[in-house]
Formats: C-alpha cells, structure tokens, sequence
C-alpha cells in the first residue's frame, strides 16, 4: 500500500527535487490537501478523502482533478498553474531505502499526482496583504473589475443553468446541514443551527420565481466558486484569482453573486466592513446587477458557514495537532456566528443625495455607503446600463432626452424600493432637481414605512466650476457648461420635504458630514 504520509516525509527533503529548493521546505495542510512549498515552486497533492461534496478518494479521480485544477484555473492565473506531474515508485532498485523509492515524473509505477504551480511570495496573497496591513482601496477596486469581467466571460450553457434551480441549490444547503450536525455544541449552538437553517428554508420556499429570474437572464455560470482572500493574489502588478473550486460542479456553477458573497463574507469577517462595501458597489455599477442583491444575504450565510464547516472537518483529521484543533473550533465558531448573524433582519433606509453637478453628491455619497453599509446607486450609471453603452463611454444627446431621464429616475426608485424593503440601507446618487421626483420617492417610501432621508450637497458656485474641470473617467458626463442651466432648474424644497432635509456642506470635512446625518 501506497503512504502519502510517507510521499510528503520525501518531499520536504531537498533530493527530492531536479531543481534548487528553498531550505527549509514548507508545508502547508488543508481539510484536502498537502501543499508543499519548495521555493520557485509549489507541489499541491490532494489527500485520498471522500466528503461527499468531494471526493479525492481513488488514484484516478486525483489525477482527474488536479488536471481539471490546472485547466480551470489557467482562466486567470495562467502565469501560476503550469502542469500536473506524477510521483512515481520503483521497489526494485537496489540500494534505495524504501523512503526515497518515490521520485517526481521518473518511469515507475505512477502512485500519485501532484500540481505543480509557479510559488510566488506569500505576501502578495490578499489574506496576507492584509494582516500586514497592505491592502488598500484600490486593490479592492481593482479586484471588483477583476471579478466583474471574470464573470461577464463566464461560460453559461442550459446544463450550466439547471444548477440554478431551487431543488440543487437547496441541496447543496441542506449537506451543508447534514454534515455539520455533529459539531453542535462544540462550535456552534442548537439556537444558531435551528436559525439559520430555518432561514434558508423559507428563503427557498418563498422566492422560486427570483431564482428563475436569475436563471432566465443568465446568471448562472461557471464561476470561482471559493473567492476568499486566501484565493487572490497581487503578482507582478496584477490581480490574479486562483484555487476555483474544480472538485464539484455544483459549488462552481453557481450564481455570480455566490462568488461575490464569498469575497465580502471574507472581508466582513476580518472586521473590514467597509471594504466588502467598496467591493459590492464597484461590483454592481460595473455590472448592473442590481437585482442579484436580493440574493446576496443568502449567500453570504452560506459561504460563512461552508467556512465553518471546513474548520470543522479539522476536528475529524488525525493528522491535525491537538493545538489546531483548538484553533478551529475557535475559527469554526466565529463563522458559525456570522452565518447566523446575516439571517437576521435588518431595517431597510432609503437616503436620497440631492443637488448640482459638482457639488459633490458622489464623493458624499460614496463615503457615507462605506460607513453605514449602503448600496449606493448612481442615476450616472444607471442611465447608461438602460442604454446598454459602457460606463466611461460619453452618452450623446439622446442618453439625457425627458423620456431617457424619467426612465433612469423610476428605474432608481424601483431598486430602491425593492432594496430597502429587504433590509438594505440605500443611497440613490442624482440630481434630484425637481419637486415631483422627489415627491414620488417620499411617497413610495411612506407607503412601504421606510425611512427616508434628503441630503441636499452644497458648495460655492466656484467650487462646483473647478471640480466640474477636474473631472476625468468618470461615469458622469456633465461638464461645467451645464452648470447654469441646472441653477436656473433647480426647484426649492417643499415644506413637506424639508421635514426629511439636512444640508450638507461638500465643502466640509467628511466626517463632519457623517455626523450630520446619522443625528437624530
């Protein structure tokens, strides 16, 4: 019988390899799999299990996997993934000691495989770009462009989208439950699991034809399916995604938002909130799925309790010291915690930005969306998703006729709604000149009993002219022309709307202007 206990003992030496390692070799254990870390490269082996939802239990079904790793993941990372090599046996050399009988490729009997990957520095992974305290804005920008054009090339086929009905996506749900039984009350309560799963059971049964819609319209694709930050890296100037998941189609032919809900669940549970947000809003306005929102709590609960239930698999792992066992119960808890936590309900809140081009509405509102964890919609981009022209793309005359702009205003209020209906606390970024758009946007939000706030920015008329100038790549296309037709258009406010008014000062500092509207 073949030991992989004694394959990786061989391959943290040195003579292993037909190229230079850097000493000492490094390895690295998942619930699945060995990764061993040999300097220029990295030898990944899956371990001979059968969780059900993946199974790596036969020679054969390693090898098939670790080729369909290095296809997938060539997607995106082609510069990392180079082949899949074999780790052969030969027992009848003579004068080999039987624990360096195992050779990388050779001409023996294939025994296992291994994926062999280009290793770049462990810094640059996002997970550790981050506890280094490295990881910025942009990046996280950069990777919501990243994620949103990944998906937009995402294959999509009939067979692709039959993973998008109810009856398979609540079956992956409903392993998730099975499987985790056992570890209730030691790392998450009776209270949590009842919960939580009785949460997605309703979701299930109350929204069939939300999950038709997102298969009608193609949202069903072959995605990352594991987009943690552990999965994203920062080589050579470039974001890369890599590790998708290729052991199960049902975890990868998935909805976009489920890849989407793994990279916030991510951030949220490092303590960085803000950061989901800059994500899901850059998500979202490149994309214009505004409507996969009403799938996102439910995925969010999902990818944090696939996480605790990975930590707990840890538990059931001999090879896994007692101290990191210790450690999972403790990590597997948290996500317990967290996938609970997205269950509950929330109150939803409509904030609505008014004023001039200029005048600093997106700034505001961009910086209040980070703070309060509001979607944040721009009647920018909006506008140009109805007309199906890119963002940066400068719209011509008939993008802003009467009939463009009271298209993109109903479009805004509709999602905003709908959004806030669901719990979310949305921010709808436009001119919001006259007193009728306003008006049906405080009637809408009376009738549904959902508080409302109108944020009127201000700046002195110099100020909205130099930042008018200043403009570049940005969606919007005013430019500083338009500025005193828009004075002249401009209507005050009601005394019924000012009862929901606060001015503010764009000029101000913007923590200034936070605590302005989260006062009473």
């Amino acid at each position: 019988m073949v030991s992989i206990r004694e394959i990786i003992e061989q391959m943290m030496k040195p003579s292993f390899y037909p190229h230079s390692v850097t000493e000492p070799i490094q390895l690295i254990q998942t619930h699945c799999s060995y990764v061993v870390l040999t300097g220029d490269y990295v030898y990944k082996l899956k371990k001979p299990v059968n969780f059900g939802f993946l199974n790596y239990s036969t020679l054969q079904k390693r090898k098939y996997f670790c080729e369909e790793e290095l296809r997938l993941n060539r997607r995106t990372a082609a510069e990392i993934y180079l082949e899949v090599v074999p780790i052969t046996y030969d027992g009848v050399q003579v004068g080999i000691g039987e624990a360096e009988r195992y050779q990388l490729g050779g001409r023996g009997e294939a025994v296992e495989y291994a994926l062999k990957m280009r290793q770049f520095p462990q810094e640059t992974l996002f997970s550790s770009m981050f506890e280094f305290g490295e990881l910025q804005e942009q990046q996280i920008v950069e990777l919501a462009r990243i994620v949103a054009q990944y998906h937009a090339k995402a294959p999509t086929s009939d067979y692709i989208s039959s993973f998008g009905e109810v009856s398979q996506i609540k079956a992956g749900f409903e392993q998730n439950y099975l499987r985790t039984k056992k570890y209730i009350g030691v790392a998450q309560t009776q209270e949590q699991f009842n919960q939580t799963k009785d949460y997605t059971d309703k979701f299930f049964r109350d929204r069939t034809s939300l999950f038709k819609s997102r298969i009608a319209n193609n949202f069903i694709r072959e995605c990352h399916g594991d987009l943690h930050l552990r999965n994203i890296c920062l080589w050579q100037n470039k974001v890369m995604l890599f590790d998708c998941i290729e052991f199960n189609e049902a975890f990868r032919f998935v909805d976009v938002m489920y890849d989407v809900a793994f990279a916030m669940m991510d951030l949220e549970a490092r303590n960085r909130k803000d950061f989901a947000n800059i994500f899901l809003n850059t998500y979202i306005e490149l994309t214009g799925d505004y409507e996969g929102l009403q799938v996102l709590p439910l995925y969010l609960s999902r990818q944090a309790y696939v996480r605790a239930k990975v930590n707990s698999f840890l538990l059931d792992d001999n090879d896994v010291s007692e101290a990191a066992k210790q450690q999972a119960i403790s990590t597997a808890s948290n996500y317990y915690k967290q996938a609970w936590e997205y269950t509950k309900p929330s109150q939803g809140q409509l904030i609505l930005m008014s004023g001039l081009s200029g005048s600093g509405k997106s700034t505001t509102a961009r910086y209040l969306a980070r703070q309060l964890g509001a979607v944040h919609l721009r009647s920018d981009a909006v506008r140009k998703h109805l007309a199906g022209i890119p963002l940066l793309q400068r719209g011509g005359d008939d993008l802003y006729t009467a009939e463009m702009s009271q298209k993109t205003y109903h479009r805004l209020m509709q999602l905003g709604i709908m959004l806030s209906r669901l719990g979310f606390c949305v921010i709808l970024d436009a001119k919001y000149d006259k007193q009728q758009l306003r008006g049906e946007v405080i009637n809408k939000a009376g009738q549904n009993k959902i508080p409302l706030q109108i944020l009127n920015c201000t700046a002195p008329e110099e100020v909205l002219r130099q930042r008018l100038i200043n403009r570049t790549g940005d969606v919007a296309d005013s430019t500083v022309d338009l500025l005193p037709s828009q004075i002249k258009a401009a209507e005050p406010f009601t005394e019924k709307e000012k009862s929901y008014l606060k001015i503010l000062d764009t000029t101000q500092p913007q923590e200034a202007q936070l605590k302005q509207v989260i006062s009473q």
